[in-house]
């Protein structure tokens, strides 16, 4: 029989990710991984395909990884863990293992609805052959329709249009586009620039059926409206896979992903479990938490390869950070928004500026750019903001995701030593950062 220290079941994001911490924390240990696919597909990227990159091989993490890292690779179906016997079982042998780390990741979630498994729709699972397939049907399809105006169901629907589909068209059940991920007015404006990239909008509306004679033909809405459609594809989140998990007997959280705690341990000591697969709680109160994100399931991986064999690490919460881009314009979130932070009864005050990201406005490159930041009344902590704007909302997004993670107060961010360059920032004087942390010190001294 096999036999390795270490055994991670799961090949994309949280499974590379664990497999390279485990083998800089603990450089002796004999490291196997485990996965179903010939091929990996970075799993950000998969929209991207079908009007930027150009096909799913070119979208693909790179096996040279593991041989870097000396993690051996085994591409087989695992279908059970005797965990009596520390032995995981696959379609082509038994492995021994040590210590496990499961990062099974996700599958799609579609609600059962007729027409659903019609040829030509397509759900978002994160492989090359079912990717293939799509690109072929896209490549003869004048009518697209997405379910889902989600991060995925935009990004989907621009490069779809993108690589020359005539008709695209989003249909989502809440009254915006990313209405879960921001505040109305982030919302407003995507949706805006979507619709000037003659992609249509419908919201506020459930689809009743997908309609055709064994292949699709169209979308049925529930108030009756019927959408042409060549390919239907399915942007409408995505469920924890944990048959693995449930077939070793380990607990599962009351959302059904797998139950671990701060370490990342799950109820049997000597496996760990992270990435989509695994429960999570938020950086807000610990209270549960559904974000799937591959940057979650990284951060995740580095605590649970860490604490294999000696606690190193813990799992602080997740805060929540994400951004998107359609076209030029990009929009990010970190942590909460106003609309989030109301709803969970924080008492808050929110502040938003506006102005060029580079000092002169009319430097080549520079763009409008608005930061809304929301802090906690009383105590002044920054709870969350999101930036609208260029590429460059991506990295200042991330920043804003420090300093809620270091938990500072809108005094640390008005007194935030910035480096500054006409061609790469805003200008000191208004750096934005800055100018919303003095509006909201202002704001509070007030109240």
């Amino acid at each position: 029989m096999n036999k390795k220290d270490v055994v991670i079941v799961g090949g994309s994001a949280a499974g590379l990710t664990a497999g390279i911490t485990v083998r800089r924390h603990y450089p002796n240990k004999t490291i196997l991984l485990v996965r179903s696919e010939e091929q990996v597909l970075i799993p950000c990227g998969i929209p991207y395909i079908y009007g930027t990159v150009g096909s799913p091989e070119k979208n693909l993490i790179p096996d040279t990884l593991l041989e870097k890292n000396k993690i051996d690779l085994l591409i087989a179906n695992a279908t059970n863990i005797d965990t009596n016997a520390k032995v995981l079982k696959t379609d082509k042998g038994d492995v021994n293992y040590d210590r496990m780390i499961l990062a099974t990741g996700s599958i799609p979630s579609v609600r059962p609805m007729p027409g659903f498994d019609m040829n030509g729709v397509y759900p978002i699972i994160k492989t090359v052959p079912h990717l293939t397939d799509l690109q072929k049907q896209l490549k003869s399809a004048n009518d697209v329709v997405v379910i889902g105006g989600g991060f995925i169901g935009i990004e989907f629907a621009d490069e779809i249009k993108k690589s020359g589909v005539k008709n695209v068209t989003i249909i989502e059940i809440m009254s915006h586009c990313l209405n879960l991920a921001y505040d109305t007015e982030f919302c407003i404006d995507m949706e805006k620039h979507i619709a000037a990239r003659n992609i249509n909008i419908i919201t506020n509306v459930k689809v009743a059926c997908v309609k055709g004679n064994g292949k699709v033909e169209a979308v049925e809405l529930e108030n009756g409206r019927e959408i042409p459609a060549n390919v239907v594809i399915l942007g409408t989140g995505a469920m924890p896979n944990v048959k693995l998990a449930e077939s070793a007997g380990l607990s599962l959280a009351p959302d059904g992903s797998i139950a671990v705690d701060r370490m990342m341990k799950t109820s049997n000591s000597s496996i760990f479990a992270c990435g989509d697969c695994a429960q999570k709680v938020s950086f807000f109160g610990g209270v549960p938490s559904t974000l799937k994100l591959a940057s979650i399931a990284t951060f995740e991986a580095r605590i649970a390869g860490a604490n294999l064999f000696a606690i190193k690490r813990e799992n602080i919460g997740t805060v929540g950070v994400w951004s998107t881009a359609v076209g030029n314009l990009a929009v990010g979130t970190a942590g909460l928004t106003e609309t989030m932070a109301t709803k969970n009864g924080y008492d808050i005050i929110s502040v938003s500026v506006e102005g060029p990201n580079r000092h002169p406005g009319g430097m080549p490159g520079s763009t409008m750019t608005r930061m809304k930041l929301v802090f906690e009344k009383s105590s002044g902590i920054l709870l969350g903001g999101q930036v609208i704007g260029d590429s460059s909302v991506g990295e200042l997004i991330n920043a804003l995701s420090a300093c809620i993670q270091k938990r500072m107060v809108a005094e640390d961010l008005a007194m935030f030593q910035t480096g500054t360059h006409p061609a790469l920032t805003a200008s000191p004087i208004v750096y934005p950062i800055v100018t919303a942390a003095e509006m909201a010190i202002a704001k509070m001294s007030k109240t």
